[in-house]
């Protein structure tokens, strides 16, 4: 009796592993996935060498788009551009002085065209008049001759004045003027691209966000490009996981996910976000086989999550965690 009772209770014992077995062959496979919190980080620079006279903002300062926050200095700078800007009066000047006569010019050529008209009238009255005693036979032959050069000569200084007066008016040649205009253009130019340096002077931000680390210090002098400082968009931060390809499977846009951030405390829920990218890392993340055979290498893929709504004291570099299911990452 007591034997077959042992029997049974051996029977019972192989049927609950048999059934542990099987229950644990069924349920899912987990993984404990590991991400990282990151936000759009813009490091800040001048396109020109300068020493810096202002630092309005400072380490953990939050600021707006728009907002000073390096000032810098350079008398050099400042020196070409008062140049360019007396440059561009110069060309200005030389083109005003091509397009246009002096008052006084034209005043002197009418003058001589109202002359030379009073000449051809003359030598014409004079003419005509010998032109008639020369039919009597009372003029000689020169007389007539000399007669007709004059009025000749006086038509000739009339178109001359006239030349004269067009040219005082119209003022240089088209070829000169082109020049002037060119010249202006070009002083134009330079004035531009020195008043861009000066505006580099100034470094504002162009987003929202939290001033991470500043190396401006009022007096050191920073090359063109150099960093100033860093601003963190800390109001829009979002979560990067790097998985293997074959936990892909099933992953797409938009699919939610609950991600766990330590630092926010045990007590925090767990924070409801979507995927928003998926994007395969370059061959150095790659996971290399190390069996001769019956192995492959897997590519590492990034995956970006965007949190559902915006979370108080998210902040980058912290951990990020999410039970990443292999069998069921497809349910809502």
């Amino acid at each position: 009796m007591k034997t077959t009772r042992n029997a049974i209770l051996a029977v019972l014992a192989v049927l609950a592993v048999a059934a542990l077995l099987i229950w644990t062959l069924r349920q899912p496979t987990t993984y404990l996935v590991q991400g990282e919190v990151e936000a759009t980080r813009i490091d800040l620079s001048a396109q020109v060498t300068a020493r810096v006279a202002q630092t309005p903002v400072s380490f953990g300062d939050r600021i707006r788009a728009g907002d000073v926050v390096v000032q810098l200095h350079s008398p050099q700078l400042l020196a070409q551009l008062s140049a360019a800007q007396a440059g561009v009066g110069v060309a200005q000047a030389n083109r005003d002085l091509a397009f246009s006569t002096r008052p006084e010019t034209i005043a002197a050529a009418e003058a001589q065209l109202a002359k030379a008209v009073a000449d051809v009238e003359l030598a014409q009255s004079n003419f005509d008049r010998i032109n008639k005693l020369r039919a009597d036979s009372v003029v000689s032959q020169a007389n007539f001759d000399r007669a007709t050069n004059t009025l000749d000569a006086a038509v000739q200084a009339q178109a001359a004045a006239q030349a004269n007066l067009d040219q005082a008016r119209n003022g240089t040649s088209a070829e000169q003027k082109a020049v002037a205009t060119a010249q202006v253009t070009q002083a134009e130019a330079n004035l531009a691209q020195l008043q861009a340096n000066v505006d580099e002077l100034t470094v504002t931000s162009p987003i929202d966000g939290q001033v991470t680390t500043r190396t401006a210090e009022v007096g050191k002098l920073f090359s063109a490009g150099a960093p100033l400082i860093s601003i963190v968009d800390v109001d829009h931060a979002w979560f990067t996981f790097n998985l293997r390809e074959d936990l892909l499977q099933g992953l797409e846009i938009g699919q939610p996910l609950e991600i766990r951030v330590p630092a926010l405390g045990q007590d925090h829920a767990a924070i409801p976000a979507r995927i928003t990218a998926i994007n395969v890392e370059g061959s150095y993340a790659n996971w290399r086989a190390t069996k001769a055979t019956g192995d492959f290498d897997l590519r590492t893929f990034s995956v970006r999550a965007q949190p559902v709504e915006p979370i108080v004291g998210l902040r980058p570099g912290m951990s990020a965690l999410v039970d990443w299911s292999t069998t069921n990452r497809n349910a809502d």
